[in-house]
Order: C-alpha cells, then structure tokens, then sequence
C-alpha cells in the first residue's frame, strides 16, 4: 500500500522542517509572485518583484495605471514579459474593480465562487489560481504541479487523474487544514528539487522505505 498523504507531510515535514513558504508583504505580492513564476524560477520572479517594487508599481492600482512598455521592462527577468505584464494588468484591474484595490477584501468571496472568477482571467489557470487562494488569501486549494504527479507517481499512486481529482485527495486526506496543505505543497517543491528529481537522486532519500520505485 502507498505511503499515506498525512504520513508523507509527517516524514518531509521532519526531514526539512518548517518551509516558511510563499514570501511576500502583502497578498498582492504573493499573487503577484504567483503570476510571475509561471514558467521561470523563483529566482527570476523575484527580481521582477523587485523592480516593482523600487518602482513603486507594486499596487493594483499603480499596476493599472502602468505604461505596458515600462511594465514589460519591469518584469522581462521572469521571461515571456509581455504576456506576464498583461495577466498583471488583468489581475490588477480585477482586484481594483471587484474590490476597490483591497486584497483582504477578496476573503468575504467564497472560495469556489473566488477560483473561478481567477480561472476567467487571462494567464491564471488553476495552478495559479489556488497559489492566490492558498498562499495569499489562506484559502484550503491545494496546488497541484508536475512536482505533485512525479513524487505521487513514484509512491505508488499510479495513475492520479486530472487535477481536480488529485486535488480533491489531497484536501480529503488533509481535512482542508490550509497549514497542512500548503506546507505539503511546499515541501513536495523541496523533495523534488533536492531527491526527487527527473533522474531521482534515491541514497539518501528520507522517503526511501516507503517508496517502491526505490525498491526496484
């Protein structure tokens, strides 16, 4: 039988401790942040956060108001800039009309109701839109990724299903505790970039007794 989803959080939870992840000041940046790693590292996304921020672009607002060309100057380090400054521009506008520029204001949304006006927008699909909703608003969406499908698959899951079925799993196995879940989702990123990579790096791997791939 594969290693329960409680125990897995259990055993990378021991292993890496606490991952203290998305970073961000505010919400927005977080959002933001989710936007901009589409496809890119953190590492780049981050610069791009940066100059938003030294900018003082980093508000709905002073996004909305934003020339696109200096907004696509802004963020060109998390690469495919142009359309990243539109989904920007898109999510920013969302936020200024529907909730007059107040992140915290999207919490009285429920949260089905919330994902799918996100999954409207353009560039936020659902891996995007559940980073918003776990990560910047502490809404109970697991992120489901590739890193999920390999580590899952290589535990004995098998064939996992669409992303509304994996995730529906794991917010069963969770009870929709949204500390449990984010930090799974985290700590399934780290796993899978330290041990668990495309060419598995298996000795020493925390997971290894539990783990039939390893096995064979």
């Amino acid at each position: 039988m594969a290693v329960t989803i409680v125990r897995l959080l259990a055993m990378l939870r021991h292993e890496y401790g606490d991952p203290h992840w998305w970073p961000g000041d505010t919400p927005f940046e977080v959002a933001v942040g989710a936007i901009l790693t589409q496809r890119a590292s953190w590492r780049n996304a981050e610069i791009s956060i940066q100059n938003l921020k030294s900018s003082g672009r980093l508000s709905p607002g002073a996004l909305v108001a934003c020339p696109v060309a200096e907004l696509e100057e802004l963020v060109r380090s998390s690469g495919f800039f142009r359309q990243k400054a539109r989904y920007l521009k898109a999510f920013s506008e969302f936020v200024v009309s529907a909730f007059d520029e107040d992140m915290e204001r999207m919490k009285t949304r429920p949260t089905e109701e919330l994902r799918d006006e996100l999954l409207e927008l353009p560039g936020i699909g659902r891996e995007t839109a559940d980073s918003i909703l776990l990560y910047a608003l502490g809404r109970a969406s697991f992120v489901v990724d590739a890193y999920t499908y390999r580590l899952m698959g290589r535990l004995g899951y098998g064939q996992l299903g669409d992303y509304e079925t994996v995730q529906a799993m794991f917010r069963r196995s969770l009870r929709s505790r949204v500390k449990d879940m984010s930090d799974l989702h985290a700590l399934i990123v780290i796993h899978c970039k330290d041990k668990c990579r495309r060419i598995p790096d298996c000795p020493g791997c925390v997971l290894d007794r539990v783990c039939p791939s390893k096995r064979k």
